[in-house]
């Protein structure tokens, strides 16, 4: 038997997300960034894929059970102080999670609705989409879709400042409690996100874009910095602050490093940071 001698604990963040085989995105991205911002990062898949820097070339889904399973084992042992929810393949899939926000009371829930790989492949059934605005967008603290995945959500394309805070304003009317909507699609020498949030504090961020191949991963990365802001202490305007600031440099560490031949990853261990246990 287990004494009661601990006297620190780890922030814990759960993702619940694909595979990508390829290590740059995903869960495996997730983890990188879990570690690299002094947290303890546990994992549920949702799908497997099979791909690499130059595109993906399968997806299996794994089933709703298995998923349920792997949710239940990770909270009930281990507990999370901040989730983030990623690849959601099917509407099944989606009220797994679901339920298992509700059934485990989860709390800084960042969902990062991936539809679109890098390369331009699409991971998203269409049935799945009307499933996740309905059971996820109020059950997230936050959603942060890049410009093609809000294009999807919304019914129209954004090719400007002016489209984005049209579409943040009808992603909350959808049910979203807060938007970070990213804007590095945009042309332009500077990269403009914006956060958006159902009370309408409007916050404008803006930097200078990096020249970068590698790019592989980068609204994961993201997203999964967030989370563990927000588990390590910070409010959402910090968390997605920081979270920015950390893949500027994670994009700019690795924009010089050879990784496969198409887009590669960031560099998630450019400078990491030794793990902070916190007093229980």
């Amino acid at each position: 038997m287990i004494t009661n001698i601990f006297k620190f604990e780890y922030p814990r963040v759960l993702s619940i997300a694909g595979s990508d085989s390829g290590g740059g995105a995903g869960i495996q991205a997730d983890l990188k960034t879990f570690s690299a911002l002094g947290c303890y990062g546990m994992t549920a898949i949702t799908a497997l894929t099979a791909q690499n820097t130059c595109g993906v070339r399968a997806i299996h889904a794994v089933p709703p059970q298995m998923l349920r399973d792997q949710i239940d084992a990770v909270m009930e042992d281990i507990g999370a102080d901040a989730v983030k929810i990623g690849m959601l393949h099917s509407p099944e899939i989606v009220q797994t999670v679901a339920q298992a926000i509700d059934r485990h009371a989860m709390h800084h829930v960042v969902f990062d609705p991936v539809m679109v790989a890098t390369s331009g492949a699409v991971l998203i059934d269409d049935a799945a989409i009307e499933v996740l605005v309905r059971e996820l967008f109020g059950r997230a603290a936050v959603i942060t879709p890049n410009l093609d995945e809000a294009a999807l959500l919304v019914g129209y394309p954004l090719v400007s400042k002016q489209d984005m805070e049209r579409a943040a304003l009808d992603l909350l009317a959808k049910g979203a409690r807060a938007v970070l909507l990213k804007g590095g699609h945009l042309p332009g020498h500077n990269v403009m996100d914006l956060l958006l949030s159902a009370g309408g504090e409007k916050l404008w961020m803006e930097a200078p874009r990096i020249d970068s191949p590698n790019t592989h991963g980068t609204g994961c990365t993201l997203s999964s910095a967030i989370a563990a802001y927000l588990a390590l202490g910070a409010s959402l305007p910090d968390a997605v602050q920081q979270a920015r600031n950390f893949v500027r440099e994670a994009l700019q560490a690795g924009a010089q490093v050879r990784t496969g031949k198409g887009s590669g990853p960031l560099n998630h261990g450019y400078a990491p940071i030794a793990m902070r246990p916190r007093k229980s």
